[in-house]
């Protein structure tokens, strides 16, 4: 494979790794005046979150049964369902006022807990999906194997988490 194009693709993933938190962090705090609040998003986005966690076992299992093709179709799947949620999560987020949790005790610190969790680890995810999906799509199988081992326990744990935070938070929202 020529190094110049995977030279190329490795300064794309690391910009746009960089780019998508710092994006999201800035927009987080802007809402948009005179914007119907869209909240229905929420649960849209963590049914998102529950099928991308249910397709992540489905693809390993096919690969595992040797269903290339299959598994190949449902990670292009998970790539989408994972952008459409980003998309959504930004829009609530400039239309609508945080949601803040109003639970105490145990349940409070379990619950920032899995919060913190999950946004650090998603933050980590952006570039281990996109480099684990180039190597596939390059054919640099090894290497996409090697991370994929990585990648899908991590992916798996935010698009679970993301549920919980979802349920946990849910009675809190205005």
């Amino acid at each position: 494979m020529n190094k110049k194009i995977n030279k190329t693709y490795n300064a794309v993933i690391i910009v746009v790794s960089f780019l998508i938190p710092i994006v999201v962090a800035v927009l987080s705090r802007v809402r948009i005046p005179n914007v119907a609040a869209l909240d229905m998003l929420p649960p849209i986005y963590a049914i998102i979150n529950g099928i991308t966690a249910i397709l992540l076992v489905v693809a390993v299992m096919q690969i595992k049964r040797g269903n290339k093709r299959k598994h190949q179709i449902l990670m292009k799947i998970n790539i989408m369902l994972s952008l459409l949620f980003l998309i959504m999560y930004i829009a609530y987020h400039v239309t609508s006022d945080m949601a803040i949790y109003g639970g105490v005790g145990i349940s409070r610190s379990i619950y920032y807990f899995i919060l913190a969790s999950h946004i650090i680890l998603s933050g980590i995810l952006v570039p281990l999906v996109l480099f684990t999906y180039k190597h596939a799509a390059l054919g640099q199988y090894d290497k996409h194997r090697k991370l994929a081992k990585i990648t899908f326990p991590i992916w798996f744990y935010v698009a679970v988490t993301g549920v919980v935070v979802y349920l946990m938070i849910s009675p809190y929202y205005n």
